[in-house]
């Protein structure tokens, strides 16, 4: 168990958290997340809380291996109607920015949103960690290797497990230092690692809990697993489920998904299993 205070909004996850993704990209990976309407986005928030979506993530650039980063000009032109819109319809929905930007961060919060989701950890602003301190907010520190330009060229370790463990060691220090109260951990899965990389992070998530942080699993719909079973991302999702059961048994207290019904299912059935004595 653990809580986030998200802006003034106590998040108690007395189970595991499941985190809905809303891309505002005209790239994503994954079809079923285009570029819509401000209206549609609004509405598929308000499914994804339906389903069981504790937290919506919005994200205004794509992240996939190989994409092209944009300013955060431009990501703050799509992601800030769509926060605004959101918030004065269902000011109750707890948002996530997923961003590396610290000027989007503020923004975004500004607008409505309550958590900051970093997949640089810091690394590509090295304002982030100083304005998440003073933005008051819960912050996702996530393990990249390289950029997402040139992450997926040849990634290497010696020991991946050990490399991310030891990264996250220092990165956790230094959020504490910088007065962040709340810190979840990303393994970052897909993110400069191999295949092979991805499931030996999973097998070992455990690992993780040394920290005692709560980690995030972003697996969805991902290369792991669609490339694993030789499949696509739209055919994904049975093994998208698949996974994050392994995630969740080895210690993950949230997911970030696609598909929140499925994950809640997830989340309720491995509740039940683990409550049985």
């Amino acid at each position: 168990m653990y809580t986030l205070n998200c802006k003034g909004k106590l998040l108690v996850a007395d189970k595991p958290l499941v985190m809905g993704i809303l891309n505002i990209t005209p790239d994503s990976f994954y079809e079923g997340h285009i570029e819509k309407s401000i209206a549609d986005m609004v509405t598929m928030a308000e499914k994804m809380t339906i389903d069981g979506a504790d937290i919506i993530d919005i994200g205004g650039q794509s992240t996939k291996p190989g994409s092209n980063r944009i300013t955060a000009a431009e990501e703050l032109s799509r992601i800030l109607p769509v926060i605004k819109a959101i918030k004065d319809k269902k000011p109750e929905i707890i948002l996530s920015v997923d961003t590396y930007y610290s000027e989007v961060a503020i923004a975004a919060v500004k607008a409505g949103a309550g958590i900051v989701n970093d997949i640089s950890a810091g690394n590509m602003d090295n304002k982030m960690f100083e304005t998440v301190a003073a933005l008051q907010v819960p912050y996702i520190a996530m393990h990249m290797k390289g950029t997402p330009e040139t992450m997926q060229h040849d990634p290497h370790y010696d020991d991946v497990v050990k490399e991310v463990l030891d990264f996250f060691i220092l990165k956790t220090a230094a959020c504490t230092k910088a007065g962040i109260q709340d810190v979840i951990i990303d393994p970052g899965f897909g993110f400069g690692k191999t295949i092979q990389h991805n499931f030996q992070l999973l097998k070992n998530l455990a690992v993780f809990k040394i920290l005692n942080r709560p980690v995030l699993a972003g697996l969805s719909r991902k290369g792991t697993v669609y490339k694993t079973l030789n499949t696509t991302p739209a055919e994904a999702l049975n093994g998208t489920t698949c996974v994050n059961s392994i995630a969740l048994m080895n210690g993950a207290g949230m997911l970030r998904v696609h598909d929140v019904k499925e994950a809640r299912e997830v989340v309720t059935l491995l509740t039940a299993y683990n409550a049985v004595s």
